[in-house]
């Protein structure tokens, strides 16, 4: 029986979940190693969820430095079917202001050192990932942007860089000239993981400040970031509750079905490390 139905993934300044009753912590131990804290188990709005400190309590984790794997896999352990991923990013556009909520539907990949896939070592399977966040999840979170008051803009791209450096003016200026709306540095491999593990992923992303091609940017001050993270964590409390309230027990999308059509290996040739590793994510479509 699943411990959870649906995952919160808190970025920059979201370490918590306020509202949460029926509060346990649950370790997960992964076959691709430790996620980046415990999941916290609690009650949300009468639904079941966990929550998970992207960067860890304390924020002790480089964004190269997650294993996106296992925390992606631990939510799968604990049943959840859906993910909201709250994440901290900067605007590169005007009309993304800070304290704005962001619901980007594509990526744009410019890492460079990160693991981004379950597959490989005996198994090749390739999901489609032409639409890489789930609709009916972004249209729960820009319903829910709504229902609390904060402005949610459904749709841009989120452009994902390598970081922990943020950007150079020139590739904040090229960025632009590509028509990105807003950019960070975790989202992108956290989607690509949900889709290989068929669960809904949807990015709730909240504007902090403009990237540094802004003519502004030098005059904000480190004190008026912190308090923007504050309000915008305070904010995404908000909206997650309102989407989680409204959440329906089906999913109405393809999301459960991803590897359906994805598996290219003879499955006679699959080593049995390889399932045994990737069971929860693989057994439906071996038997």
């Amino acid at each position: 029986m699943a411990q959870a139905e649906i995952g919160i993934i808190g970025g920059s300044g979201l370490y918590n979940m306020p509202g949460l009753t029926d509060i346990h912590e649950v370790p997960q131990d992964t076959p691709f190693g430790a996620p980046s804290d415990a999941y916290v188990l609690g009650t949300l709005e009468g639904k079941k969820v966990a929550f998970l400190a992207r960067h860890g309590r304390g924020h002790r984790i480089l964004p190269s430095e997650l294993n996106f794997r296992a925390n992606i896999y631990g939510f799968k352990q604990l049943g959840v079917g859906r993910i909201l991923s709250v994440s901290a990013v900067g605007s590169l556009k005007e009309e993304h202001k800070p304290l704005e909520f962001v619901i980007p539907d594509q990526f744009v990949d410019r890492t460079r050192h990160r693991v981004d896939t379950f597959f490989g070592n005996g198994v090749a399977a390739h999901i489609a990932f032409a639409d890489p966040v789930c609709p009916q999840l972004s249209e729960m979170v820009t319903a829910a942007c709504k229902k609390a008051g904060v402005v949610g803009k459904r749709g841009g791209t989120y452009i994902c860089m390598e970081g922990p450096q943020f950007s150079t003016k020139a590739e904040s200026n090229l960025y632009r000239s590509w028509g990105m709306d807003v950019i960070g540095m975790t989202n992108l491999q956290e989607a690509k993981l949900a889709r290989e593990a068929e669960i809904c992923y949807v990015t709730i992303a909240m504007v902090t400040d403009y990237d540094c091609w802004h003519p502004h940017h030098d005059s904000v001050t480190v004190d008026q970031i912190v308090a923007v993270l504050v309000k915008n964590a305070e904010n995404a409390c908000n909206v997650v509750r309102e989407a989680v309230a409204a959440m329906p027990k089906e999913r109405a999308c393809k999301c459960g079905s991803a590897l359906a059509h994805a598996i290219i290996t003879d499955r006679s040739q699959i080593p049995q490390a390889a399932k045994d590793r990737l069971k929860l994510i693989l057994s439906k479509y071996l038997t």
